[in-house]
């Protein structure tokens, strides 16, 4: 769930002045939840994953956690982000990155709203984003959607990248345990 800690302000003010952990949506900005254990240990985990990945099979670009993101009408913040080599020499250190990561993860929690988060799935894949992975830690599954389909995997099971960093696998097990 989330809660709005400022007055409305406008879509470039808030551009000029990104405020952490916080997201602009709807005139609002609107403070993130934040992680537990659990959810913080996933997300560190994910981010070393995908950083060690790309460096060691030499693709390049750059992982993010938590730095603002442009979709369609919103400013966002994913747990977790790629941004390929290309996009880092075109944006740089970018306050607001201008269009979505084209590789996201979000580690939801049980307050999480699923219309909240299925809406920003459809921000995400239709501002450039690729590929979006919802972790979800208590039920244990991961479900990973592009625009072209969804693969949901749980325990015992190996999830890999769609479009991005290709040959990239982690089992659930490893991610979440």
């Amino acid at each position: 769930m989330s809660i709005a800690i400022a007055p409305p302000t406008s879509l470039e003010a808030f551009l000029e002045n990104p405020i952490d952990r916080t997201e602009w949506i709807d005139g609002q900005i609107v403070t993130k939840p934040d992680m537990n254990a659990k959810t913080g240990r996933i997300q560190a985990r994910l981010a070393r994953y995908w950083g060690n990945y790309q460096e060691s099979s030499q693709l390049g670009g750059e992982v993010y956690t938590e730095t603002p993101c442009r979709t369609v009408s919103r400013v966002r913040c994913p747990d977790v982000a790629y941004l390929s080599p290309a996009l880092v020499a075109q944006y740089g250190n970018f306050k607001v990155l201008p269009h979505s990561f084209l590789l996201i993860a979000e580690i939801l929690s049980p307050t999480d709203e699923a219309e909240e988060v299925f809406t920003k799935v459809r921000e995400y894949l239709s501002s450039q984003c690729q590929e979006v992975w919802l972790i979800f830690p208590e039920s244990q599954y991961v479900l990973v959607i592009t625009t072209e389909n969804q693969v949901l995997k749980s325990l015992g099971e190996t999830i890999n990248t769609q479009k991005v960093l290709p040959g990239f696998t982690v089992s659930v097990d490893e991610l979440i345990a």
